[in-house]
């Protein structure tokens, strides 16, 4: 019965709208610092990007953004992820309901294809497009090949962003998923934009691949830094 009722919609909407209320008080209460500083500023000019970020770090990265950026997010579409965007939208992000996968199978049955061209055409829109680079469930912190497939047959460049708070709950989840905490310290951080070649071979996307994961390793460690953390 309490799996049931945690399916209904308006279960899920009351958790969700929950959720963008509590996001909104944790950045509130908090002091931020973004770095590099002035990056929104440089980064206007290549607008729109790719936002990467890692599962689990992911829940304070819609404020990572100027509010005049149109931006979409992709979130599967599994309950959780029903939550999570029912929080994104209340938040003002558009959504793509799709997620990737480890192989073929996964990508149909989460709608990969189908988000990936969802993306595409949101990006030459002139959307910036925000999605998770590691793939559910695991391993966490490795990024997808599919991240830089979209950056390469969009032409558009992928961004790597991490958020952190100096107070947070760490969760035992395959994402080592973080809840940020309000009143205290938090912070921004962003790696240098990866441009993926269109003429990209398997052998280069891997390359690519390895950037965007070593751009996102770094944003995050250097997120926990800038709020007196080591353990990012």
């Amino acid at each position: 019965m309490i799996k049931r009722l945690g399916r209904q919609p308006w279960v899920l909407a009351s958790i969700g709208t929950l959720m963008a209320l509590y996001l909104k008080l944790v950045y509130r209460t908090n002091r931020f610092v973004i770095e590099p500083e002035g990056v929104h500023e440089h980064s206007e000019k290549d607008l729109p990007v790719i936002v990467a970020m890692w599962h689990g770090q992911h829940f304070m990265v819609p404020f990572a953004k100027p509010a005049h950026w149109p931006a979409k997010v992709m979130i599967s579409r599994s309950a959780d992820g029903e939550v999570n965007a029912i929080a994104a939208r209340k938040l003002g992000l558009g959504l793509i309901r799709a997620s990737g996968g480890k192989n073929a199978r996964q990508i149909k049955k989460r709608g990969g294809m189908r988000g990936f061209i969802e993306a595409l055409r949101a990006l030459k829109e002139g959307y910036s497009i925000a999605m998770t680079a590691d793939v559910p469930k695991g391993p966490a912190r490795k990024s997808g090949v599919g991240i830089v497939q979209l950056a390469k047959h969009s032409g558009r460049p992928v961004l790597p962003v991490a958020v952190a708070t100096s107070r947070s709950i760490e969760l035992n989840s395959w994402d080592k998923a973080s809840v940020n905490l309000p009143f205290g310290r938090g912070s921004i951080a962003v790696s240098d934009l990866i441009w993926v070649p269109a003429d990209a071979d398997d052998e280069t996307l891997e390359d690519y691949r390895l950037k965007v994961e070593d751009g996102l390793n770094k944003a995050t460690k250097r997120a926990y830094e800038l709020v007196g953390r080591a353990d990012g």
